[in-house]
């Protein structure tokens, strides 16, 4: 089952007091972006944040799961998502861990 569009637009816009935060559709699902970085999936319109040592101590005992098979665990952000103030901090923290996006290579013609 695929992501519908009106979930991932209204978890980009609880989030967005954590910055700039845009999502592409990616094999029928979402990537969500924080300045430029993925910092969450959205799959069968649930909201999965990439885990990072920040992340965890702030999400407490919120639940790990992969948001596809074979993919490692990810935060799974439940009933939280309506806790904007909470998902943006989150999603702040979890950026700030991140690497910046390794520069992608112009293709050969």
């Amino acid at each position: 089952m695929s992501s519908d569009l009106p979930f991932v637009e209204y978890a980009c816009e609880q989030m967005s007091g954590a910055g700039a935060i845009t999502f592409r559709k990616m094999f029928g699902e979402y990537a969500v972006y924080c300045e430029g970085k993925v910092v969450a999936l959205v799959c069968d319109n649930r909201l999965f944040v990439k885990p990072t040592a920040a992340g965890r101590d702030l999400a407490g005992q919120l639940a790990e799961a992969p948001p596809y098979p074979g993919a490692k665990l990810h935060l799974l952000v439940g009933e939280e998502l309506d806790d904007r103030e909470w998902l943006s901090k989150l999603i702040r923290v979890t950026a700030r861990e991140l690497p910046a996006p390794k520069e992608r290579r112009p293709g050969r013609h």
